[in-house]
């Protein structure tokens, strides 16, 4: 009898640890679950991946979030801007607004152009020989040789066809008592002739505005006429 009952004690000692041996693995087996699950170390779950993004270039967790939130993914396109419609003038429009007799002006007047409040007048001196030019009817006088578009014509060949401008422009300017007011003074600005503008027997720079006054003599390239301005109104008194 005790022989049976040893010999039960040491089946249920084998029962115990092979039970304990079980529940070791199952806990180790449950931990590779769950190591698995979370993608950690796993090949199968790298290689599944790898897989999707050799597709499409995006993995299964990417393509499951853009199906949750399709707003999110169209939030990320870059947005196509509108072109705005171009109201500007074309060179060709440009071209033909600055075009006279179907020659190219090489001036166009400023935004600061006015008409002249003095009757100024050029008188254009040549040996014993005087004329006369009102310069006082319009905001701006070409002159040179190109008598299709210029409105001082002169004819001597050193003169080129569209030598200068006389320009009348409205600047500011503090009186005595440092009033601000405006008011509209005469200039003279050379186009880049070839043989140049003289002003009271000195040559200006081109492309510049050079202001006039009363009593200046100016003449246009090589030619001799010499023209002298004048205010009709101080011509008149006298």
């Amino acid at each position: 009898m005790n022989g049976q009952w040893n010999q039960d004690k040491e089946e249920s000692r084998n029962k115990s640890r092979s039970g304990d041996r079980h529940s070791g693995s199952g806990y180790e087996y449950s931990r590779n679950s769950e190591r698995e699950r979370k993608g950690d170390h796993s090949e199968k779950y790298l290689d599944r991946d790898r897989k999707y993004n050799d597709r499409d270039g995006r993995s299964d967790s990417d393509r499951k979030r853009r199906a949750d939130y399709p707003e999110e993914s169209q939030s990320k396109k870059p947005k196509e801007e509108k072109e705005l419609p171009n109201f500007s003038q074309s060179g060709a429009l440009a071209k033909d607004l600055n075009t006279v007799n179907g020659i190219l002006l090489k001036y166009s007047e400023p935004p600061e152009a006015r008409l002249p409040d003095t009757k100024y007048r050029l008188y254009a001196f040549k040996n014993d020989k005087v004329d006369i030019i009102a310069i006082h009817r319009q905001s701006a006088y070409l002159v040179g040789r190109e008598r299709k578009v210029c409105d001082i014509p002169l004819e001597h060949p050193s003169i080129s066809s569209q030598h200068a401008v006389l320009q009348y422009r409205q600047v500011k300017f503090k009186d005595e008592y440092g009033i601000e007011g405006r008011k509209t003074n005469l200039y003279i600005i050379d186009l880049e002739s070839s043989n140049g503008t003289i002003v009271n027997k000195k040559k200006i720079p081109p492309s510049r505005y050079y202001q006039l006054l009363v009593g200046d003599v100016v003449k246009f390239g090589n030619s001799s006429r010499e023209y002298v301005l004048m205010d009709e109104e101080i011509v008149n008194k006298k």
